[in-house]
């Protein structure tokens, strides 16, 4: 480094190193992940991380000893979320164009927040949201907006719905989900200022989708009480099950009624790029709303979501303020985020969507969808098979529900069963299953099959670790 201690700058040789050993490191990674397991070592964690701690560093540390400190210490003590074995909620990969964008963002660091310090940056963000306007069906009405997921995306929908819907009167506004909808929405129920018992939860049906009859039964009631229902929830493929709600009969409902409908299609949406599994997704670009994640369906990288709502000028209303400090505007033909975000501070979050697009090409992308959906089909029919598996949530997109039971066991012995399958399947870190409780208690284990980095190959030696644990718990049971 230079000299002079107030100078934060290095030369071009320090960067050059800096970035061969970081890039280095990368490649190592990615060639190593097949025979990384796919959870780390947990051993003695709250220990190690107490370890971690230190006072500010005054002086400078070797680059390669902080490398060696993440890449060796740190990472491998982690779920292992960009391997193939990884199986678990809803995996996405990181595909490695987006790291270049990321790179070439923050070398830059251009100002998108508002249009006029980047406007041919911010240009190439609003062609990614006219793109999954499109892809998705909504109209050339639709405005959206880019963030660090669902969770913020879900967030902004409820706010834009209650501000349609309530405008001043939200105390008497309910709005309406069922039991299987992402956590994420009753946490923005509650910051968009949806009192507790302002949210109905309602229940499911055997295939864990919303009723709609118990929906609009509901909505009735509220009416009756002299309340004012605003806003149904669905899901286009839930966390626990994939279960893809009765969008098209819900749209219907909420036209009649007066409500503004929010498809979470975080997990799900993306499908709908395909034939094959379009069908299931029927009712989708009706929405008034739609949450999508191209970091579960396009596969990039944690911190990419993204918001589509059909009446773009709904949207400007909820986010648009001026300030006398800021440039001035573009004008109507021109996609100003500050308007349709909460963010003014921000980097160009749509450029890695638009880079790992444009390398790709949306035939590639439909081509890995399509071969995700195959594979949970491919597993799902494997595991109808094996003896004592219940095929509890069939796959409609990607992802499926199983339940281990024992001949004539109860309900408590296979959820027991179920249990110590996937802790044992965990154990032997070739693959990272998660499992959900259902409704009535029952613990479901699941398969979620959505990086790009697993193939028939995982999914085979999936299927073979199942079938040798599953076999030596009925065996023990009897």
């Amino acid at each position: 480094m230079t000299d002079d201690p107030a100078s934060l700058d290095l030369s071009a040789t320090e960067m050059r190193a800096m970035a061969d050993a970081t890039v280095a490191r990368v490649l190592a990674h990615i060639a190593s992940l097949p025979d990384q397991p796919a959870i780390g070592d947990y051993e003695d964690v709250v220990a190690r991380c107490r370890a971690l701690r230190e006072p500010p560093p005054e002086a400078p540390t070797p680059f390669e000893a902080l490398l060696e400190q993440v890449f060796d210490v740190c990472v491998p003590c982690s779920y292992t979320t960009s391997g193939p074995g990884y199986l678990a909620y809803i995996p996405g990969g990181g595909v490695f164009p987006a790291a270049l964008a990321d790179l070439i963002q923050d070398v830059t660091n251009r100002f998108t927040g508002i249009w006029h310090p980047a406007p041919l940056l911010v240009q190439l963000e609003a062609n990614v949201l006219e793109w999954l306007t499109t892809l998705m069906g909504f109209p050339p009405s639709t405005r959206g907006m880019f963030g660090t997921g669902g969770s913020a995306a879900n967030f902004s929908a409820i706010v834009c719905a209650r501000e349609q819907r309530l405008g001043p009167a939200i105390r008497d506004g309910v709005m309406y989900a069922s039991t299987q909808v992402h956590h994420s929405v009753v946490k923005s129920a509650r910051l968009a200022g949806i009192a507790a018992d302002r949210l109905r939860v309602l229940p499911v049906d055997e295939g864990f989708r919303l009723q709609v009859p118990a929906l609009a039964e509901a909505i009735r009631a509220d009416r009756r009480r002299g309340l004012r229902p605003f806003l149904v929830v669905t899901s286009a493929g839930t966390t626990n099950t994939g279960a893809v709600d009765p969008l098209e009969v819900v749209a219907d409902l909420c036209a009649a009624e007066g409500l503004w409908h929010h498809v979470d299609g975080a997990y799900g949406a993306f499908f709908h790029l395909c034939e094959e599994t379009r069908p299931a997704l029927r009712g989708l670009p009706r929405a008034d709303s739609l949450t999508l994640d191209p970091h579960k369906g396009l596969c990039l990288p944690y911190g990419t979501g993204a918001l589509l709502v059909r009446d773009g000028a709904a949207l400007r209303a909820v986010h648009a303020v001026a300030a006398g400090y800021l440039p001035p505007q573009g004008d109507d033909d021109v996609y100003d985020p500050s308007q349709y975000s909460p963010d003014l501070s921000r980097g160009a979050p749509g450029l890695r969507v638009w880079l790992c697009l444009k390398v790709f090409g949306l035939a590639r992308y439909r081509a890995a969808l399509r071969e995700k959906h195959e594979l949970a089909t491919y597993a799902a029919s494997r595991l109808a098979q094996l003896p004592g598996m219940t095929l509890v949530a069939p796959p409609v997109l990607s992802l499926l529900a199983f339940q281990l039971a024992p001949p004539g066991a109860p309900r408590e012995e296979s959820t027991r069963a179920t249990r110590e399958l996937a802790q044992r399947l965990l154990a032997r870190r070739r693959i990272f299953l998660s499992g959900a409780t259902a409704d009535d208690g029952r613990f479901l284990a699941r398969i979620c099959i959505l990086s790009f980095r697993t193939r028939r190959p995982q999914i085979d030696l999936c299927l073979h670790e199942i079938e040798e644990v599953s076999a030596e718990i009925l065996r023990e049971r009897g």
